[in-house]
């Protein structure tokens, strides 16, 4: 499957980008899902951060989402849900691979502009997939860009009748 960074994400794709990237910003937490050995997925919190044309995603040193990723680097990442039951900010989630940064510049540069707490494991992430779903009205819109593609919208009402796509 082919990926892509933020970076190019949002060259590709500027509005939805920062719309994506607004709707992470409203909550600190967030809900990574990573696979475990066995296959079966494994679904915690996390933090991410947008920084030097990237989505990053860090961790605990060798906690377990740290270790799925070495293992396995897909991933999901879903924006928190928020407060109730409104959907009110769109439901956003972006999935792809995460490579584990090991370059010591990299690193560094990381560490004096977030100051996360260390140590600490980081990951880049390559993205496969963004998808927002809102509600408008009684309609539910479901927008996904893979890379190479133009972002996808489709809209469906709340009965019998097939999705479609709109412009």
């Amino acid at each position: 499957m082919t990926s892509t960074s933020w970076a190019a994400f949002q060259s590709a794709e500027p509005d939805f980008a920062a719309t994506v990237q607004a709707r992470f910003g409203l909550y600190r937490h967030h809900v990574l899902a990573t696979l475990r050995k066995d296959g079966s997925p494994r679904v915690t919190g996390l933090e991410v951060d947008f920084r030097f044309g990237e989505l990053w995603l860090g961790m605990m040193p060798n906690s377990r989402k740290a270790l799925d990723l070495r293992r396995d680097p897909r991933f999901a990442v879903q924006a928190n849900p928020g407060p109730d039951e409104t959907m009110a900010d769109a439901d956003v989630r972006v999935s792809g691979r995460a490579v584990e940064v090991s370059d010591p510049d990299v690193l560094a540069r990381f560490i004096e502009e977030a100051k996360p707490p260390e140590p600490f494991h980081l990951f880049r992430t390559e993205l496969t997939e963004v998808v927002r779903t809102a509600l408008d009205g009684e309609e539910l819109i479901v927008q996904a860009w893979r890379p190479g593609r133009p972002l996808r919208t489709l809209r469906r009402g709340n009965d019998d009748s097939p999705p479609y796509a709109t412009a």
